[in-house]
């Protein structure tokens, strides 16, 4: 706050003609951009890609506000806010939500309440009109420590954030580790029969794995969208579990000399080692962030419920849409069989999503209209099952499970968004690219509350 405010003299705080006007929202904009800036530090959940703010995107919106103000009798809060939120900061944003996050930080911050000595955060007002000295010294006696809470996030989020440091800093070992042990000769051999151990072990659990195409289809009296979503994850899961087979048969040959260990058999290797998924598996396997002996056990439990699936080729109970190679391709079949039932045209159907008060145990059939869903973890808020609304989280508890969602397909006019908070689902923590689709969550709060604590739905939490 203190670099922000610095980057102006005594002599361009005091140049405007409106010098309480200009004072106290050019205070509030350094306030801004010391949030923006702040919130990179906690990682995806603060902003979901990098972006490179700087201080011309200040200096230059103190000059758009100066000019504003000078040709303007009256404020014009809504330009002020679509130059900032669009155009200058806006305009290093890529993703729509984290635009959607800058802009709501200028709705609350960049409104008339400004002259009421309103809070920026929790225990800062907005300073009250002074001389440059003046402000230097209320920023420097009146700004709390820096917390979560100041950013609107939850405190979960700082301890998300010195887990992450952690564990890069352990990473960091491990590989140092690997890397110095490999010109001694005992540690060699022992991890070459590690590895030899752990590879028998893979090998024995995945070795029957695999679904008969030709048998499958050959059952499916007609392909309707479900069927179609079934074949296609048992013929990715077919083209993982032949990849995962081949390389570590290779690699165990390589090890009892029978063939030349190649660079990529040298990196399934130390990725083994590393328990790291190789880089040669995760090319046609689905995205996630889970340590090799986590992310194996998640693709037997995948494994398991295709088999389920593919032996009756009937739609689930409830479908652990977190065991999907394409999740979306799912959800578009749910918009498919709905928009055929109803004559409807698919480009006007959108997904609405309600969350019951029920777990998968609970579940005993199907839903008359579109299907049931569970396996999603909410992060930066809580939920409230015997409402069904959003609530905080608990402390220390970073990932909330959710109940069965109900999800379906209607008209785009006919959504019901009163109350609602529109909710981004992703894949894993890494937010970002593993963008699947939004969830309708309903809220007794402001929707504001919930865009700047960064809550999300996910399908692979870190923490699970």
């Amino acid at each position: 706050m203190l670099r922000a405010f610095a980057n102006f003299t005594p002599e361009r705080l005091e140049s405007s003609i409106k010098q309480s006007e200009f004072k106290t929202i050019l205070f509030s904009l350094c306030f801004f951009h010391s949030i923006v800036l702040g919130r990179r530090k906690f990682g995806y959940q603060g902003w979901s890609r990098s972006y490179s703010f700087n201080t011309g995107d200040l200096t230059i919106s103190a000059d758009v506000l100066y000019n504003y103000l000078e040709s303007n009798d009256a404020i014009p809060w809504a330009d002020l806010r679509y130059i900032f939120g669009e155009i200058m900061y806006g305009g290093h944003i890529t993703d729509k939500w984290d635009r959607r996050t800058c802009c709501t930080y200028l709705e609350l911050f960049m409104r008339e309440a400004l002259f009421e000595e309103m809070e920026l955060a929790p225990k800062f007002q907005v300073a009250p009109v002074g001389s440059y000295s003046e402000y230097e010294e209320y920023i420097e006696n009146s700004l709390p420590d820096e917390s979560p809470v100041m950013f609107g996030l939850h405190p979960n989020a700082e301890i998300d954030f010195l887990t992450n440091e952690a564990q890069n800093l352990f990473s960091a070992i491990a590989m140092l580790r690997t890397a110095t042990s490999s010109g001694v000769s005992g540690l060699v051999e022992s991890k070459e029969t590690r590895i030899s151990n752990r590879i028998a072990e893979l090998l024995e659990s995945i070795d029957s794995k695999h679904f008969d195409m030709m048998e499958i289809s050959g059952r499916a009296d007609k392909k309707n969208p479900y069927v179609c979503v079934v074949l296609q994850e048992c013929e990715r899961m077919n083209l993982l579990l032949n990849e995962i087979k081949v390389s570590l048969r290779e690699l165990k040959r390589g090890l009892n000399g029978e063939l030349t260990i190649s660079e990529q058999m040298d990196q399934l290797l130390n990725a083994i080692d590393l328990d790291k998924v190789p880089m040669i598996w995760t090319k046609v396997a689905y995205p996630s962030l889970r340590s090799l002996p986590t992310w194996f056990k998640d693709l037997m439990r995948r494994i398991e419920q295709l088999e389920e699936w593919s032996s009756e080729l009937m739609l689930p109970k409830t479908v652990w849409i977190s065991g999907l190679f394409n999740p979306m391709s799912f959800l578009t079949a749910v918009m498919q069989t709905t928009a055929r039932k109803t004559g409807q045209p698919l480009d006007k159907m959108c997904l609405q999503t309600e969350v019951l008060k029920r777990y998968k145990s609970d579940i005993t059939s199907i839903p008359r209209d579109g299907c049931y869903i569970h396996g999603l973890f909410l992060e930066g808020a809580g939920w409230d099952i015997k409402s069904s609304v959003l609530c905080e989280s608990e402390l220390k508890e970073l990932n909330t499970e959710m109940p069965v969602i109900h999800v379906k397909a209607v008209p785009v006019d006919k959504r019901d968004l009163k109350n609602v908070y529109e909710c981004p689902v992703y894949i894993t923590s890494q937010r970002g690219p593993t963008f699947i689709f939004t969830a309708q969550l309903k809220t007794k709060h402001e929707v504001s509350k919930w865009v700047l604590a960064g809550a999300a739905l996910l399908l692979q939490p870190k923490t699970v």
